[in-house]
């Protein structure tokens, strides 16, 4: 790996489930060891509860209020929050706020990044003014793909 410098609005956009994520360092740059992203959350969005069986997962709330919850705990957060979570714990985020919230997602080893480029919509059909749309193709894809990634969907009644 050699030393990179992204700037704001550089790195690979996803559109994933109504959310932006945009890979600042991949897994193919630092050999697997980890991703780097920055999440673009509209209000009232956020991805349903599941749980990363491959890596560990960190947040950091750079900007908006968004209501967590990890392994029984919800709480609400704002800018500065850090979120460490474990491999395999039962997780959640929405953006409650009115405007889009904003936070950096590390992923420890790499390899999320590669499950948000196979299942993203067409880059350039979204961006933070008009941010993708959620379809039920992509939500069948996004199931059908999960389970290559390690990563599992909460079922209803857990």
């Amino acid at each position: 790996m050699s030393a990179r410098i992204v700037k704001p609005g550089e790195g690979q956009a996803t559109g994933v489930a109504g959310d932006i994520y945009t890979i600042k360092t991949s897994g193919q740059q630092t050999g697997g060891a980890y991703t780097v992203m920055e999440a673009i959350i509209p209000p009232q969005a956020g991805p349903p509860p599941h749980r990363h069986t491959h890596e560990e997962e960190c947040f950091y709330i750079l900007e908006g209020e968004m209501e967590l919850f990890a392994d029984g705990q919800r709480d609400v957060a704002g800018p500065g929050t850090w979120i460490t979570l474990p491999k395999g714990s039962l997780h959640y985020f929405r953006n409650i706020g009115q405007t889009p919230a904003r936070m950096l997602i590390l992923a420890v080893p790499a390899g999320l990044d590669d499950f948000f480029i196979e299942v993203s919509q067409a880059e350039g059909t979204f961006s933070e003014k008009s941010p993708p749309v959620v379809t039920p193709e992509q939500i069948e894809k996004m199931v059908a793909t999960a389970p290559k990634y390690g990563l599992e969907f909460a079922k209803p009644d857990e």
